[in-house]
């Protein structure tokens, strides 16, 4: 499912109109990432948890050369489901 199947199946699901459906997608969207920026984690009990990492300082191989790199420390965006979603995903 992409952006656009996803408003649509929001925006009939909510008995919305597509524009508003997207209108909400995109706040959505924009406020977790403001949130995971700042530091904070963002919880929706029954559904998962946004969160931000950090990734330390590394060596990598170029696998072209086989040269040594420095891949320098990151904070990457991670998710983790919760038990609900988990459980409708098994089937359960």
């Amino acid at each position: 499912m992409n952006k656009t199947e996803l408003v649509a199946a929001l925006a009939t699901a909510a008995e919305v109109s597509k524009k508003d459906a997207e209108k909400v997608l995109n706040s959505f969207i924009a406020v977790v990432g403001d949130s995971l920026k700042k530091g904070d984690k963002v919880q929706l009990v029954g559904f998962g948890t946004f969160e931000a990492r950090k990734r330390a300082a590394r060596t990598g191989k170029n696998p072209q050369t086989k040269a040594a790199i420095k891949i320098p420390a990151t904070t990457v965006p991670a998710f983790k489901a919760g038990k609900a979603l988990k459980d409708v995903v098994a089937g359960k």
